[in-house]
Formats: C-alpha cells, structure tokens, sequence
C-alpha cells in the first residue's frame, strides 16, 4: 500500500468553461490553464503519481507541449491510471477537497465522483469528493482562483498464479 498527495490552484477567468470533476458547471467564470484546468482532476492526478514515484503531471503532460492544449483533463486521468496499472499499481481510493467561495457545487459533487470513478475504472464508492469555502479569506474567497487537494492510497495488483 502506499500513499501520495496533490495539489493545484487555476486561477479563475472571464471565456473559459468551469470543468471539475469532468463535469461543466454553468458559472460566469472558468479556470486558465493549458488543459481544460480542472483543478480537481490535476490534484487527484498528482496524488496517484505521487503515490507510485512516477513524478508529477507537469512531468508527464508537459504545458510546453501543444499536444495538451485544451485537452480534456479526463483524458489525463485516464492516462494516469494506464500509467500506475502498467507500472503494477491499482487505485484503492481517492478523497478530493475541492477550495472555492462560489460556485457552490454541492449539486453537481455525485455526478463528478461517477464520472471520476467511470474515467478510472472503479466503483464511485472509491471516490470521495468534497467542497469547502475558506470564509472569505484569501485569493478562493475573493473569488480569484479555485484550489484542490488530493490523497490516495494504491495497492500493487496482486498476481494470481
């Protein structure tokens, strides 16, 4: 078993859609980023190649490289987990907390944890997906940016014989 941890912050945006969670959530704003920014995806992306030593995204999915321009950051995802599967690893859970004063996205958290679960092949009852404000208080509760944070355990695959 092993643990990893991710982290991102997109900073909020006039024309650009809000994707989080592989889900379009209507808002006047969107995140800026190379891919489609979904922070959550990215945070969650970063823990599960942090958990297998595999580096981090900007290692594997470079901004320099015009390949991901405007990629749908669930391609990513599903990339990610051929990458752990290849190097032996399986996905036990995942628990994302997502960091915003608006929009509220209690509504929209089920359908984000399918489709995450969906894009990685396992049950949504491996998914945790949560959102918290922060009162108010810094660039997420002035509205300039939304943040997340991921951790995840994995487990080798176990080989039958």
């Amino acid at each position: 078993m092993r643990i990893g941890t991710g982290f991102d912050v997109h900073r909020l945006v006039e024309d650009r859609k809000l994707i989080l969670g592989g889900v379009e959530i209507p808002y006047e704003k969107g995140l800026l980023g190379h891919s489609d920014a979904d922070v959550l995806v990215h945070a969650l992306m970063d823990a599960m190649l942090g958990a297998a030593a595999l580096g981090d995204i900007g290692k594997h999915f470079p901004d320099t490289d015009p390949a991901y321009k405007g990629i749908s950051s669930m391609e990513l995802l599903r990339h990610t987990a051929r990458l752990l599967a290849e190097h032996g690893y399986r996905l036990v859970n995942a628990d994302v907390t997502v960091i915003c004063q608006r929009p509220k996205l209690r509504g929209y958290i089920e359908e984000m944890r399918i489709q995450v679960a969906s894009t990685l092949g396992v049950s949504p009852g491996q998914i945790s997906i949560k959102a918290t404000t922060t009162e108010k208080l810094g660039f997420t509760g002035r509205g300039e940016g939304i943040a997340a944070e991921a951790i995840c355990l994995i487990e080798t695959k176990q080989v039958l014989l």
